[in-house]
């Protein structure tokens, strides 16, 4: 009843009451990294706010990105977002952010923001290669790979963006703010287009879980074929081949072995 909406600051309180939730990217990242879970797929990552700059709401899944080590797979950021901020601010908590086979940094129900990627890179491979890399030089920091939504599902782009916009004018008006800023959008973008958003948000969710799959199965492999007797070697029990995909059953099928306190959490 009324599940929470557990984001880092929310999820001891949500384990000494016994309470229900939904996590966050950020909490989802944590709960990933403690299970050993390298690669975590998602829908679109949190970010700054329009007109952040005043209000400083800014998405506590780009400080999580910044601290934990965990490579995030999603279709760009939200485009009820502000996207230039939320880049800059990425690129201030020191997060290698790349795009994948696209020169722009995606923006969620569009294959384009009008922002440039950061990095690129052009296959599941390369993409494991930085990560590897990054893990190599003692980085504590997540990665965050943005994926194209499918060009057969962007078809309904335009129309989805008329109605974030239309959204944003009604969440204003209502004095919808922080935390609930984004479930409002999201459920009323999804009446306005009659669906239209829910379908093609269904549809990057499972491109991001291929992607995510592949850069995952790219890593663990890599992992493997290091010499035993590097210095720099990348253990591979250090990396597990499973893939968060936003949810707590995804990380219980794939680590069963996790530890007492984060089995409270999610069961």
């Amino acid at each position: 009843k009324d599940p929470l909406k557990l984001s880092r600051a929310d999820l001891a309180f949500a384990m000494a009451r016994g309470l229900t939730g939904g996590t966050t990217v950020a909490a989802t990242m944590m709960a990933a990294h403690t299970a050993g879970i390298a690669v975590f797929a998602t829908g679109g990552i949190g970010g700054v706010h329009r007109g952040g700059e005043a209000s400083m709401d800014v998405s506590a899944d780009l400080v999580e990105l910044g601290r934990t080590p965990v490579l995030v797979v999603s279709a760009g950021v939200k485009s009820i977002l502000d996207i230039p901020r939320t880049l800059e601010y990425l690129e201030t908590q020191g997060v290698a952010v790349l795009a994948l086979g696209a020169d722009e940094f995606p923006a969620f129900f569009s294959r384009t923001s009008g922002c440039a990627a950061p990095l690129r890179v052009d296959s599941a491979a390369e993409a494991a290669a930085v990560a590897a890399a990054q893990r190599r030089l003692g980085l504590a920091s997540g990665m965050l790979v943005g994926v194209p939504i499918p060009e057969a599902a962007e078809a309904e782009g335009a129309r989805v963006q008329g109605a974030i916009d239309a959204a944003l004018a009604e969440a204003d008006g209502a004095g919808v703010r922080g935390r609930d800023v984004t479930p409002f959008l999201l459920k009323r973008v999804n009446e306005l287009t009659d669906g239209a958003s829910l379908a093609a948000n269904i549809a990057l969710i499972k491109n991001n879980a291929l992607a995510g799959a592949q850069i995952a199965v790219a890593l663990s492999a890599m992992a493997a074929s290091f010499s035993a007797n590097s210095a720099t070697r990348l253990h591979p029990e250090e990396w597990s081949t499973g893939v968060a995909a936003g949810a707590a059953a995804a990380l219980l099928v794939t680590t069963p072995d996790l530890n007492a306190s984060t089995r409270q959490l999610f069961l």
